[in-house]
C-alpha cells in the first residue's frame, strides 16, 4: 500500500483476499445473525488475519487517518455488487455510527467512508443521519460476543424512519466479527414498516 496515489500498487489489488460471499445464495457469515436480527444477505469483501496486508489496512483506514482507503475499496466492492440482482436492488446505505466524541476524536468515522465508496460503485446513496450513535461506549476489542452484545444492545436510536419505510437499507461496517453491533444496529431498523437489511463490511476474519 502506497502513501500517495495511487493507494494499491497493481501486486496488491491482484493478491486481495477476497471472500466472494456476496456471489452466495446463503453466505457462511449468515449464521451469525440466524435468530437474532431479520437480515437478508450478509457479505465481506475481504478476508484478514492477525498481521497480514488486509489488517494493516484496516488499521491504516481505522487508526491512521488513511479515510480515503475504505472509499476506495468501497467502491471497488460495490462494483461488484451490482452486478448481482440481490444487492443491486438495494435502496440506500446506512454505514454504522460513531458516537461524536469518538468522531470528533477521530475526526472521521471509517464506516462512512466505506459507506462512501460503496455508493460510488452500487449508484445509491448513502445517510448518516437515519441511524444515530445516542450512548458512548468502550472499546469492542477482546470483548466476548455476549459482552459485546450486551455493549451496544441499546445505543443505536433512529432520527427519521419514513424515509426508509418499504425500502431495502445496506447496512454496513468496516469489520465483522462477532456480528453483535450490526446486529443492535438491524435490530433498530427492523422497526422501520416494511424494511428489508443487508449487511456488508470491508472485512471479516479468516
Amino acid at each position: 500500500m502506497l502513501q500517495h496515489e495511487p493507494l494499491f500498487c497493481l501486486h496488491c489489488l491482484y493478491n486481495l483476499p477476497e471472500t466472494r460471499y456476496h456471489e452466495f445464495d446463503v453466505s457462511p457469515l449468515s449464521q451469525l445473525f440466524w435468530g437474532r436480527a431479520p437480515i437478508e444477505n450478509v457479505g465481506a469483501f475481504l478476508f484478514y488475519k492477525k498481521g497480514d496486508m488486509v489488517q494493516k489496512i484496516l488499521h491504516q483506514l481505522k487508526y491512521y487517518g488513511n479515510k480515503e482507503v475504505g472509499a476506495f475499496l468501497g467502491k471497488l466492492y460495490g462494483t461488484q455488487l451490482v452486478q448481482n440482482e440481490k444487492w443491486g436492488k438495494t435502496d440506500m446505505i446506512i454505514p454504522i455510527p460513531l458516537h461524536k466524541k469518538k468522531e470528533r476524536k477521530r475526526g472521521y468515522n471509517q464506516s462512512e467512508w466505506f459507506a462512501k465508496g460503496l455508493s460510488d460503485g452500487l449508484k445509491i446513496p448513502y445517510n448518516t443521519n437515519i441511524l444515530i450513535r445516542s450512548e458512548f461506549t468502550e472499546t469492542q476489542t477482546k470483548k466476548s460476543r455476549f459482552n459485546r452484545w450486551q455493549n451496544v444492545k441499546d445505543v443505536f436510536q433512529l432520527t427519521d424512519s419514513i424515509l426508509l419505510s418499504h425500502k431495502h437499507v445496506l447496512l454496513c461496517d468496516d469489520v465483522l466479527t462477532t456480528g453483535a453491533t450490526l446486529e443492535a444496529a438491524a435490530k433498530k431498523l427492523a422497526v422501520i414498516p416494511s424494511v428489508k437489511i443487508s449487511v456488508v463490511t470491508l472485512a471479516t476474519a479468516q
